[in-house]
């Protein structure tokens, strides 16, 4: 009966909490009492929580119990993977779309699990620890935290490279023993308002390293998230696909909306991440 079923987590800080970890574009309501007001949990009132935020606090993870035999399927990202631009309280990024995608195929023998983290970098930044920043830790160093160390992990899913293009210049790698790796081509940011993804030398890198995802041979699977949302007439993500879903407005045309992260979820085909 729980199945598809929001989960809510309820957490009172006692004092001074300090500085929060937060995930910070959640694009989730949740609410917050006052300051000083107590424990509130089993408040059911509107006036014990008057005030809201699209982001989330403290809670790293949830380990659940699942049927033996279940997999969990990582999806590995950035803001893309995160959900930006995408509806608050929908659940329609693409790693949700592609879960109900799963479900309907294999019923509960598949968890697709949402590791994206707005502004994330394959290489990033090596001191992290001392000076952290916005995008959190680069890929190669969360790895182990978010993808090996879980929990019956049989593939990942890896959209990651568009922010080491524009910030550092990169050329990321991956590579991940026992599961799937099944890798998907960056999607368009040409002429972008978002800072300099939007150049046309951003662009040529993002495509030679589409055409080495597509060539290499070298990955269980390749996912290609370019073809279904590329706008073949201007080299842009698909007009449809820029408006952004949450704030409104014309979108960054780095970040697809509601419908771009659909026409991304339905193109993943199951059986080829399952392998059966």
């Amino acid at each position: 009966m729980l199945t598809g079923r929001r989960l809510a987590v309820s957490f009172h800080v006692a004092g001074d909490s300090g500085p929060m970890t937060w995930h910070a574009k959640a694009l989730t309501t949740s609410y917050v009492s006052p300051p000083g007001s107590g424990a509130k949990s089993a408040d059911e009132t509107e006036q014990a929580f008057p005030f809201s935020s699209t982001s989330w606090y403290s809670l790293d993870a949830l380990d659940m119990s699942a049927p033996a035999g279940t997999k969990a399927i990582v999806a590995f990202g950035d803001s893309i993977t995160d959900g930006t631009a995408s509806t608050i309280n929908g659940d329609d990024r693409w790693p949700d779309v592609f879960a109900r995608h799963m479900h309907s195929r294999y019923r509960n023998a598949y968890s697709v699990v949402n590791a994206g983290i707005g502004g994330g970098m394959v290489v990033g930044a090596t001191d992290y620890a001392a000076k952290p920043f916005a995008g959190g830790p680069s890929a190669i160093d969360r790895l182990h935290r978010d993808v090996i160390s879980l929990s019956n992990v049989g593939a990942v899913l890896w959209l990651e490279g568009i922010n080491d293009f524009s910030n550092v210049g990169a050329a990321p790698e991956a590579a991940e023993n026992g599961v799937r790796v099944s890798m998907a081509t960056l999607t368009s940011a040409l002429h972008s308002t978002n800072g300099g993804y939007g150049a046309p030398e951003i662009d040529a890198k993002r495509r030679a390293y589409n055409q080495f995802i597509r060539t290499a041979g070298i990955f269980d699977g390749v996912v290609d998230f370019d073809a279904a949302t590329y706008d073949t007439k201007t080299g842009e993500l698909k007009t449809e696909f820029q408006p952004n879903s949450s704030t409104g407005g014309p979108g960054d045309k780095l970040h697809p909306n509601r419908a771009g992260y659909m026409a991304m979820g339905l193109s993943i085909d199951p059986k080829a991440v399952a392998g059966k």
